[in-house]
């Protein structure tokens, strides 16, 4: 989202290493980053990731069990933390109305033009959040394939016993030989950073364990 939205307080914060989530919690609420509660921190996550989604006050309000104009609040401060996701958003609904489709960072289309153009409200409006939301979650989701692709070019490139054995969202599960695994964690690390081809950092967290029960 960071990314893709340019929006430069998002940016700062993720190149900052601050917790965008507490960071959020602190603009909404209006306390200093120390005086961010665990509930207010709460409240903020859902925030940051149910605008994204389009979800709307109400949504919201349900989720987080406060009335529409609390929730009216939030949303309306965090688009003054953030101003470029709003902006965003509005360019991505643009597009989907004129072009028929959306497309994630890489070219990857999806196409939505029956749906934008459907006589029914609530199609149309499904069309609009999928805009904006494709460029996020199918960004992400090509990312994913690129890292699995390039950790499995490494594996055969060193001849390596370590598998693959699935992808889980963001995350890749490998099966790996105790004598590989510090050439492995290397490896993987390399492979699921993809160069640095965002302008935010992508952080690659590894842990291991005798099953996946474990990590």
């Amino acid at each position: 989202l960071a990314h893709v939205s340019q929006d430069k307080n998002l940016i700062d914060a993720f190149n900052s290493g601050i917790d965008v989530h507490t960071l959020t919690a602190s603009k909404v609420f209006d306390v200093p980053p120390s005086e961010v509660t665990k509930e207010m921190r709460y409240k903020s996550k859902a925030v940051n990731f149910g605008i994204v989604y389009g979800q709307s006050k109400y949504g919201l309000a349900k989720a987080l069990k406060i009335t529409p104009q609390e929730s009216e609040m939030f949303i309306d401060k965090y688009f003054l933390t953030y101003p470029g996701i709003r902006a965003y958003m509005q360019e991505e609904m643009l597009k989907v109305e004129e072009n028929g489709y959306v497309e994630t960072i890489f070219g990857r289309k999806r196409y939505l033009m029956n749906e934008i153009n459907s006589s029914n409200a609530m199609v149309r409006e499904f069309a609009k959040r999928a805009a904006i939301n494709h460029p996020i979650q199918g960004t992400a989701s090509d990312l994913m394939k690129l890292a699995m692709i390039d950790c499995a070019a490494k594996l055969r490139e060193y001849n390596l016993k370590t598998k693959m054995i699935m992808q889980v969202h963001d995350e890749l599960v490998l099966e790996v030989e105790k004598s590989e695994l510090e050439q492995v964690k290397k490896l993987v690390v390399e492979a699921m950073e993809l160069g640095q081809p965002l302008d935010v950092p992508l952080v690659v967290d590894i842990n291991i364990g005798e099953s996946w029960k474990e990590l």
